[in-house]
């Protein structure tokens, strides 16, 4: 199909061309006599005809004639749209290319409008306090004794929710938190006075007195931080020395207090 078409084009490209071949062609010729036919100047001139000389021998430059009219360079013109084929299918998309660095970051934007009033939450629960409290004493003296032992209470002054029990002598704390406890005691005269605040089994703070002809009061304070299920109590030392707390029936001279500071639970 393409090369029909191309040869159709060059016979009509031809035709349309042939009239101008035409038109210029006599003025092409050339209006002298042919070189063998020419004669010398000396063959007229004397008539021996015996010298022939050639109008273009290297001694003589051969005439340059002019041709009156333009001389033109015809060059075929093809249109090469017809020559086009067919829109071939679309090809397969080539893969991704590697990701770019990433950019700086840009100015910050605009505010936006207010957005509309959202809807009422759900109510939260109502705000709760929480307490722990107790004060105790002893009116018995304490001596020490071969092992450690737990100081028991005998008075109570406030016992918030029973959580200080009088039978084992311990705080229990069922309210997770900051608490401050404090212990005063009475010494005894020439003997030692040695006891510990406890928190479950570690010693967290002493109450300590040397032996000395009169007896005093002494007194220990401190916070701790406690868990749920956590015990303080007061143990008194071990008889390696001789180790007393001195008390009467009637008088209170040893007293245990706490309370709770703060929640855990409060935030």
């Amino acid at each position: 199909m393409l090369v029909s078409s191309l040869v159709l084009l060059m016979v009509v490209f031809a035709k349309s061309v042939e009239p101008y071949i035409a038109q210029y062609r006599d003025f092409d010729q050339d209006t002298y006599e042919h070189r063998e036919n020419q004669r010398s100047p000396e063959y007229y001139r004397d008539g021996s005809g015996t010298e022939c000389r050639r109008c273009c021998d290297p001694a003589e430059e051969a005439p340059q004639y002019a041709s009156p009219y333009p001389q033109y360079n015809i060059v075929p013109q093809i249109n090469i749209t017809i020559l086009k084929g067919e829109k071939g299918d679309t090809g397969v998309r080539g893969p991704y290319g590697k990701m770019g660095k990433s950019g700086q970051s840009g100015p910050r934007g605009p505010h936006g409008m207010k957005g509309n009033k959202g809807s009422i939450g759900a109510p939260g629960e109502p705000c709760k306090s929480y307490y722990a409290a107790f004060s105790v004493g002893r009116k018995k003296a304490l001596h020490s004794n071969d092992y450690y032992q737990t100081m028991i209470f005998d008075t109570e002054f406030v016992n918030l929710y029973g959580h200080f029990n009088m039978f084992t002598g311990k705080f229990f704390c069922y309210v997770p938190g900051i608490y401050f406890f404090s212990l005063n005691a009475h010494t005894w005269n020439q003997k030692e006075t040695y006891l510990h605040l406890m928190k479950n089994e570690q010693e967290m703070a002493i109450l300590y007195a040397q032996p000395s002809d009169r007896s005093i009061m002494q007194s220990q304070s401190l916070m701790l931080e406690l868990e749920r299920d956590d015990q303080v109590w007061i143990r008194l030392y071990k008889g390696e020395r001789e180790n007393a707390v001195f008390s009467d029936d009637f008088d209170t001279y040893i007293t245990f207090s706490g309370y709770l500071i703060k929640a855990k639970l409060e935030g």
